[in-house]
């Protein structure tokens, strides 16, 4: 086979890439649901038809699920080899949101399509979208006091809800069944199979271009780069042994926080990581699957490195050691629907904590870490339905060498966004009485962090139930190299007239509401990079002249008159 010239490895690199990216566009557009429409919880690539290893992703999908779907794929391929699942046939496509068959947790639904060539699978695509409810004891999912992963919600393995091409009825009426608000599914159901449909079109044609044989040395050629790539920015890092802690801030259950204790072993051009003395796992949902876990440090890699072109590549030079009796390993029936959208960011901060100290050129502080999961259940009167909402929120970033952190970033495992303020007011019955830049949240640095977000939400109609899985309520995320952390996460809710703070600070489930009573939020502020008191003069009286903060804010933080 004649070698790929550069120019066609490089046009078919960007075609791969763009057929996820409209899979990500076309999956947005048509769902229903605001956290998905809106917020962009979603994520499409294409995947081996070997062993499910990834071979594109979108470049506006979670980076979370970057490691999550070449496992839940690789796990569809060998339930179908050992007689598991039934044999795919062209226009099938299977359901899977079981969170330990290479899952997150269960809101997280994925969907997985052979794509056939001369009647051979020639790769997968899969995609994966944030239901806003499954089912469960609270709406939305997101049970913060769990025991067990059937109170969480439906866990399906992968079963065939497309068959050659037809929604499976019988399927989709037990799905129906079991998750709240069960009539608006059909949309986001349906945009899930349109965004794979439209990504085997698209590829279909670049195969077509092209030819087969040269698309499948360009993505061994493409895998074989992306790792030669990451093997070179690693062999750059000082040989040695960098450790480092993040907490959690308890389970849910029990109110004590959870240690992830990690040292990363740099040796040539490889990176180990060893979790070795983190909690053991815990009674409440803050478990995570090992799936999410290993995924969790290949993004904490592409922050520092984004450099590198993502495939399976990027990972091999990535050795995790898998953390056996810890939390971080969840096995069945572990609750878990922490997993993703907390668990998954402290190992990320970890990473980032152990990481500054052999690059600090190149780590920031770490970031919120929070996707500050708020869901609120209920009916609305004057619209005569029940409703599931589902909010997350942003927060600051870490300062870095060169910058202040971001302000209000999305949360660490994604780009995804806070719905509108406008979108959800439509959507639900709710009034945003304040929503605004928490100023003060940033911790203190030559480089400071960035600022959280402070909103207001007031039910207006109705009856509901509220229910918090957050984190960085009792420490706020970690400054680096003198850097103070930055402000933790705080929720109150007023009932009646009277503040309820959550014992365990960042979650809690089940709380009534009724007309009138609000949940006020402040999302956590990036920690600060470098001694505080090396900040230039000029840039504290700027962000004390723009409201950041309070001129004794300015003396106490920098020691600035």
């Amino acid at each position: 086979m004649q070698k790929l010239d550069a120019i066609t490895l490089s046009v078919l690199q960007a075609a791969l890439q763009q057929v996820c990216d409209e899979m990500d566009l076309t999956f947005s557009r048509a769902a229903f649901s605001p956290v998905i429409a809106e917020a962009n919880d979603r994520s499409d690539g294409i995947y081996s038809a070997v062993d499910g290893s990834l071979i594109a992703q979108g470049s506006q999908g979670l980076p979370v699920f970057v490691g999550v779907m070449q496992y839940s794929t690789k796990t569809v391929i060998e339930m179908i080899a050992d007689g598991r699942c039934l044999a795919p046939e062209p226009g099938d496509i299977y359901i899977v949101n079981d969170p330990y068959l290479g899952g997150t947790h269960l809101m997280d639904v994925r969907f997985a399509m052979p794509v056939y060539r001369d009647g051979k699978i020639f790769c997968w695509l899969s995609n994966t979208g944030h239901w806003p409810d499954i089912g469960g004891s609270v709406p939305g999912g997101f049970s913060a006091s769990a025991t067990a992963v059937e109170q969480e919600g439906l866990r399906l393995p992968p079963v065939k809800l497309f068959k050659k091409g037809v929604l499976d009825t019988e399927i989709y009426a037990i799905i129906c069944s079991n998750i709240r608000v069960a009539d608006q599914r059909i949309g986001d159901i349906r945009a899930q199979a349109a965004a794979l449909l439209i990504g085997q079109d698209r590829l279909n044609g670049i195969l077509d271009r092209y030819g087969d044989e040269t698309v499948v040395e360009a993505i061994a050629e493409l895998r074989r780069r992306a790792a030669e790539q990451m093997r070179a920015n690693i062999a750059a890092i000082p040989d040695g042994t960098y450790s480092s802690k993040a907490f959690v801030d308890s389970d849910g259950v029990v109110n004590e926080p959870l240690t992830i204790a990690l040292a990363v072993e740099k040796q040539g051009d490889t990176l180990t990581f060893d979790f070795t003395g983190s909690s053991k796992p815990c009674a409440g949902p803050m478990n995570s699957v090992l799936a999410t876990t290993l995924s969790s440090v290949y993004l904490a890699m592409r922050h520092i490195f984004p450099d590198v072109p993502i495939s399976a590549g990027a990972f091999e030079p990535l050795i995790v050691k898998r953390p056996e009796g810890t939390f971080l390993d969840a096995k069945y029936p572990r609750p878990v629907s922490g997993c993703a959208a907390e668990v998954s960011q402290r190992i990320a901060e970890a990473v980032f904590a152990a990481m500054v100290q052999a690059l600090p050129e190149k780590v920031t502080a770490a970031p919120a870490g929070s996707s500050g999961n708020f869901a609120l259940g209920g009916n609305d009167p004057a619209r005569g339905r029940d409703y599931v909402m589902y909010q997350i929120s942003g927060g600051g970033y870490g300062g870095n060498s060169g910058h202040d952190g971001l302000t209000n970033g999305c949360s660490t495992i994604g780009i995804s966004k806070s719905p509108p303020v406008e979108i959800m007011e439509q959507a639900f019955p709710v009034l945003y009485r304040h929503y605004a830049l928490r100023e003060g949240s940033g911790g203190a640095g030559k480089q400071r962090g960035g600022f959280g977000l402070a909103y207001e939400v007031e039910i207006l109609r109705g009856e509901a139930r509220a229910s918090f899985v957050m984190d960085h309520g009792r420490f706020g995320p970690q400054g680096a190299l003198g850097g103070k952390d930055g402000a933790p996460n705080t929720v109150t809710v007023f009932r009646g007239g009277e503040a309820h703070v959550p014992p365990h600070l960042s979650k809690e489930q089940d709380i009534a509401l009724k007309a009138g009573d609000r949940v006020r939020v402040g999302t956590p502020g990036g920690g600060g990079y470098g001694d505080p008191s090396q900040r230039d003069p000029k840039s504290v009286a700027e962000d004390v002249r723009l409201g950041y903060y309070t001129t004794e804010q300015a003396r106490d933080l920098f020691g600035v008159k």
